[in-house]
């Protein structure tokens, strides 16, 4: 247990009494309109004591109040200067060390502590992720950034508690540990007892927490410095002795209202918000230092002016630092190209040299990811059913039993903890290939990939990275296991996201290629990618005819650039753009309009985001005739980024474009009234073609 002498008091009293000043001078700042943000951690300064109890090697995912933690984490390393790293952040400097003026976060590489914008817990299944990914990658021969014994340290607040990820990442926690997985994972809740301006029920956290199996619970008053010390230094041996979760319920105050714009006068009484000063976390340090005889009250004050003082100084030096300039250089860090390194990176991902033999979709990408787990010591294939199972279409099968469930495993059924152990391990120096069962199940844990995974390169100016291929089945026309929840076309939320890239093959060789490109974007970039798969193409063996074995191909080993569609055909006629199962359709399409004397060429984009625009322009202007054939929803689908994409290029031929209703996908044959179908497509090449 660490000493609570003197000198610890005194560095935390500093670390409080910076962090108090900072929230203050904020808001001054805002308030002038100077500045943007607020550190909103006035009465939360007890968080000090945490970072007192553990290592500067700790990896911290800290919730937004954590002033007080970020400046006594920067007391234990040299060099460090957290007050110009704070006054930067909250004025937008693009000289901030983590964001770059892109948002207020608190993070630091060198701190250990990885930024996280997120205030409602969204970062807790990352938390998760990392604490179960530190042993698994070292057991792999992957040596993560931070010893053998870290500890990881997830801060939230009481309100974010009840939120639906905080609640199922502390699940998935509890389920790790009782499996017997190492889960060195340090919960740390600071219970102001307020949600902006929604009060949480007196005792709830404890009800909540206290007792739920595999996770010790340890509580203690903010105000009391010595007690909360304590408390948090043995919570930080618990969990570096055991390797367990541990749920430190930290009851704190908050002062100065939710943030810069909030008047809680409003919504609390002037009592109950004068009763809170004795509570003061400050104020418990001094009472700590002074009856521990190491100070007086001037010697407290003397130092707290001494303080403001310092961080007035640093305001005004900082006053003027230069803010982003351009569009290039904020997006900068969201997704960085480096397509040399990456073609050298997928080479060396190939199967062994050898004849490859014609195969569907789904064959290629299981013997594709098998040839990346030979080749990379660092992939790891995971979800639900993926592992024994093998994948409710078999697209992993023989993949456990082959390379072992240590990295071919199954998860919990929940998405939020798959992409966060995902999340999690990659940042620990993994490679993670997650999988997503069916697109509608990604819908209730999107924002891991909005919230977290894209934007944590941009936040960090690319001092942590999310190398992550995630395989998602999806899109329609898979027949006998239908509805919505099977057979969905909502791709539009994937193409929202910065920097995200979506790439989506319709053919086994194509496959391959991409799903190489895309492992090695990720680890040489750390590139974010959704690896789309039509569930209704798995298993697809003909084209036009059956037995013809038309839609199988053999892997050539090659890669596909991120952004390069793929042209099936030279026809003059007509442009038939396309993606996915609209590929076959349209190339059956185009042999019955060949027969009527219409030349095709169909254009695969491949590539969902980034749009390969040079291709589409090209391809379209051969033809002067575009057909864009759509199988997502006609509102905010695919084909409407291609006409925009036409459009914006200048391009001044005939276009035109068929699509899937704005409907959910119906059971059985009612799912044809809504879905595009080679009717559809034939009908509007023929009127297109036609046309003068």
């Amino acid at each position: 247990m660490a000493a609570t002498g003197p000198a610890t008091l005194w560095r935390i009293f500093d670390a409080q009494v910076t962090s108090r000043h900072l929230d203050v001078v904020a808001r001054e700042l805002q308030a002038e309109g100077r500045g943007f943000y607020t550190i909103g951690s006035a009465g939360h300064e007890s968080n000090a004591v945490v970072a007192e109890a553990l290592r500067a090697t700790d990896p911290a995912l800290l919730h937004y109040r954590s002033g007080g933690f970020y400046v006594a984490r920067a007391g234990q390393v040299d060099g460090s200067t957290p007050i110009r790293d704070i006054v930067q952040s909250l004025i937008g400097s693009a000289n901030e060390p983590i964001a770059g003026g892109r948002h207020k976060v608190f993070g630091h590489a060198a701190l250990s502590i990885i930024p996280q914008t997120s205030t409602i817990a969204s970062h807790l299944p990352r938390a998760v992720g990392l604490a179960l990914a530190l042993h698994r990658a070292r057991r792999l021969g992957v040596e993560p950034p931070w010893p053998d014994d870290s500890v990881v340290v997830c801060s939230f607040g009481d309100a974010s508690a009840n939120h639906s990820t905080a609640t199922g990442a502390i699940n998935t926690a509890l389920n790790t540990a009782y499996r017997g997985l190492p889960m060195p994972l340090l919960l740390v809740c600071e219970d102001n007892g307020t949600g902006i301006s929604v009060p949480t029920p007196t005792g709830w956290i404890r009800a909540a927490y206290g007792s739920r199996p595999g996770l010790t619970y340890i509580a203690v008053d903010g105000s009391d410095t010595v007690a909360a010390l304590e408390a948090a230094t043995e919570a930080a041996r618990l969990v570096r002795e055991r390797r367990r979760p541990v749920f430190l319920h930290l009851r704190t105050v908050r002062y100065l209202g939710h943030a810069g714009s909030d008047a809680e006068i409003t919504y609390r009484s002037h009592t109950e918000i004068v009763a809170d000063y004795q509570r003061d976390p400050v104020l418990g340090t001094a009472r700590a230092l002074v009856g521990a005889g190491a100070a007086t009250g001037a010697d407290l004050t003397a130092r707290y002016h001494q303080i403001r003082a310092r961080v007035d100084a640093v305001v005004a030096e900082v006053a003027e630092s230069p803010q982003l300039g351009s569009a290039a250089e904020i997006v900068a860090p969201l997704s960085p190209r480096t397509p040399e390194l990456v073609a050298d990176a997928a080479k060396r991902l190939r199967k062994p040299d050898g004849e490859a033999a014609p195969a569907t979709l789904a064959e290629s990408i299981n013997t594709t990811l098998a040839a990346a787990l030979d080749n990379d010591h660092r992939v790891v294939v995971f979800g639900e059913d993926v592992g024994r199972k093998g994948g409710v279409y078999g697209v992993t099968r023989g993949l456990s039993r082959r390379f072992g469930q240590a990295r071919v495993f199954d998860t919990l059924l929940d998405e939020q903890s798959i992409l966060g152990f995902g999340l999690g391990a990659g940042l620990a120096g993994l490679l993670p290939v997650p999988e997503i069962q069916y697109l509608a199940y990604l819908h209730n844990a999107e924002d891991q990939l909005r919230g977290e995974a894209a934007s944590l390169s941009f936040f960090s100016r690319g001092q942590y990275r999310n190398p992550l291929v995630v395989r998602i089945a999806g899109l329609a026309y898979q027949r006998g296991f239908g509805g919505h929840f099977h057979n969905d076309n909502a791709v539009a939320v994937l193409r929202d996201i910065p920097g995200l890239v979506v790439a989506c093959p319709a053919r086994g060789d194509d496959a391959a290629a991409m799903l190489r490109t895309c492992l090695a974007a990720a680890s040489v970039d750390g590139t974010v990618c959704v690896f789309l798969e039509p569930i209704a193409l798995y298993h697809t063996r003909d084209l036009f005819a059956d037995g013809d074995g038309g839609w199988l191909a053999a892997d050539a080993g090659e890669h596909v650039p991120i952004g390069r569609a793929r042209v099936h055909g030279e026809g003059r006629d007509l442009t038939i753009v396309t993606f996915a199962n609209g590929v076959r359709m349209s190339l059956r399409v185009a042999r019955r309009l060949a027969q009527r004397g219409i030349a095709v060429r169909v254009l695969d984009l491949r590539w969902l985001a980034p749009l390969p625009v040079d291709d589409i322009v090209r391809a379209a202007e051969a033809t002067g005739r575009v057909l864009v054939v759509d199988e997502t929803r006609h509102a905010a689908g695919v084909g409407e980024g291609v006409l925009s994409a036409l459009v914006e290029s200048g391009y001044a031929g005939s276009a035109a474009r068929v699509s899937a209703h704005d409907s959910f996908v119906p059971l059985g044959t009612a799912a044809n009234h809504v879905l595009l179908s080679e009717h559809d497509i034939e009908t509007a090449a023929v009127e297109l073609a036609e046309k003068e």
